[in-house]
């Protein structure tokens, strides 16, 4: 059997575009391999040019197809476009469907594309761990638009809106009432709103509902600028013209109005926050049952508060907090 390519080695490769290359790389991204970790570095810094896009709803709206109706429209534009679709592990074997490239019907073999299904695998906020540094793996490899494809939303399910530069909501008409989708925050993380199966007799009123509450709440919590409300129909090819020109002139906006390096940085300073917490999950794991395991005993005795246990794992990796 042969040695595995070492991760460092892979980066040109990945910078050139050579799919077998990306293909290694992002499955070593989604594993957290440690032997990845100066090779994913590396593209990191190579990557910032994409135009990253988050694409999230309620199950059943409709999600993948309009995905691959979207890429379709990208790449009639010319561009090269990445699809990262994250699906549910199963809480009980770990498992994950991973059906994208079946939904991504015949584009998914174009040589413009690249579609990558990722399992969540337990992680909250709709987003596997890896997607990000899958993000610049694909960034760095010269694709112009990236999709990540969420499992779902809902009040805890946002992370999406932090991770990209534009968050599509996608809604699908008669799936559940208006103040449900106000208590989900579904009008607040939007960029740009998508009503699916448009072909339904119901999809204008979807439409108009969404419209009128978006006229309610977007000016009192301070949104200067009105989020496009786009009436789509997989199926028919409708309306999918109209989102991505949308979602094109969403990224318009962030650079005139100079909101496009605030985003991005934003989401590196999320990103460096996930990544501590990440660290000190694994450290914590690494030694329960070696430096950790009093601490652990403690907090089992009831000696210890959760905070005070909390306390001790950071000063076990040299970062003591002031009370």
């Amino acid at each position: 059997m042969a040695e595995p390519i070492p991760s460092l080695e892979l980066v040109e490769r990945v910078i050139a575009g050579e799919r077998r290359a990306i293909a290694r790389m992002l499955s070593r991204a989604e594993a957290g391999l440690a032997e990845a970790r100066e090779a994913l570095d590396h593209l990191y810094r190579r990557a910032g040019r994409a135009h990253v896009v988050g694409i999230t709803g309620v199950p059943g709206s409709g999600k993948s197809t309009l995905v691959a109706k979207l890429a379709a429209a990208v790449l009639d534009t010319g561009r090269k476009i990445g699809v990262i679709a994250i699906d549910p592990s199963s809480p009980f074997s770990g498992g994950s469907i991973l059906g994208d490239r079946i939904r991504m019907g015949e584009i998914a073999g174009h040589p413009s594309v690249f579609v990558r299904s990722m399992a969540t695998r337990g992680a909250l906020g709709g987003l596997a761990r890896g997607t990000l540094e899958a993000v610049d793996v694909l960034d760095a490899a010269g694709y112009d638009m990236i999709f990540i494809e969420t499992v779902g939303v809902g009040q805890d399910e946002v992370d999406v809106v932090r991770a990209a530069h534009t968050t599509v909501v996608v809604s699908a008409p008669g799936l559940g009432d208006d103040i449900q989708a106000i208590k989900a925050g579904i009008l607040e993380i939007a960029d740009v709103h998508a009503v699916s199966k448009g072909d339904k007799p119901e999809a204008d009123k979807a439409v108009s509902e969404l419209q009128s509450m978006l006229a309610l709440v977007l000016p009192a919590a301070g949104f200067k600028r009105a989020v496009p409300v786009i009436k789509t129909s997989s199926p028919r090819n409708e309306g999918i013209a109209e989102l991505l020109a949308a979602i094109d002139e969403h990224r318009e906006y962030l650079a005139t109005s100079g909101l496009y390096e605030v985003r991005r940085q934003s989401i590196r300073e999320r990103r460096m926050l996930k990544a501590a917490q990440q660290v000190l999950h694994d450290e914590f794991e690494r030694h329960r049952e070696g430096r950790m395991a009093g601490v652990i005993a403690e907090l089992a005795a009831g000696s210890i508060s959760p905070q005070t246990a909390a306390r001790r794992l950071l000063a076990h990796i040299g970062i003591e907090v002031k009370r």
